[in-house]
């Protein structure tokens, strides 16, 4: 079983954040592959289904951003789910708008939602940094981050999270980099065909 979690803040307030690109990159996920729930638990909602023949879990923690392994970790200790198959998609200020990278391990470069999950998992999981770009000056950062995405936004947000959502069973390729490879690559291709 593979864990996919979104980063993300509760409640509607939040809902249109790029704080919680993550929360609308699983929820693509979900309503593209008809996964079932949602499911209160481990501090979140849950969501159960398949891509290709592996069994995923999928998370919302609803903790709020900063103690998102709280919820991680709780969920990972119930079915006995190591680091190295737990994938996060989190928003990453450090990428451009619009580009998405993958990682496995590392530093949290100030993400508390990482952060936290640091704390409870160790850094061995995999990332799927969705970039929402740099506001350009740090004093503006917060508000840029806890701020919603302008109309402008949808012409790349949209087409990115359908990407993903079609992409997503190239992660249920359990060789980690490999998979990570696989995963940008059919996003790449769905992108540049749309």
């Amino acid at each position: 079983m593979l864990l996919v979690v979104g980063l993300g803040n509760p409640g509607s307030k939040y809902n249109d954040n790029r704080h919680n690109i993550g929360f609308m990159a699983v929820d693509e996920i979900v309503r593209r592959h008809n996964f079932s729930g949602p499911k209160a638990r481990f501090q979140g909602t849950t969501f159960e289904g398949r891509l290709g023949s592996e069994k995923i879990l999928i998370l919302k923690p609803l903790t709020y951003m900063n103690l998102s392994g709280q919820a991680v970790g709780e969920a990972a200790r119930f079915y006995k789910i190591p680091p190295e198959d737990i994938i996060i998609f989190h928003d990453d200020l450090d990428i451009p708008a619009a580009k998405i990278k993958f990682k496995t391990g590392g530093g949290h470069a100030g993400h508390n939602g990482l952060r936290s999950i640091d704390q409870h998992m160790g850094k061995n999981y995999h990332r799927i940094r969705m970039g929402i770009g740099h506001p350009g000056d740090k004093d503006q950062v917060h508000g840029h981050v806890l701020g919603d995405f302008a109309k402008s936004d949808q012409q790349w947000l949209e087409p990115l999270l359908d990407a993903v959502s079609f992409a997503a069973p190239s992660l249920a390729d359990r060789s980690g980099e490999t998979a990570g490879a696989k995963f940008l690559n059919a996003v790449g291709l769905r992108l540049n065909n749309k």
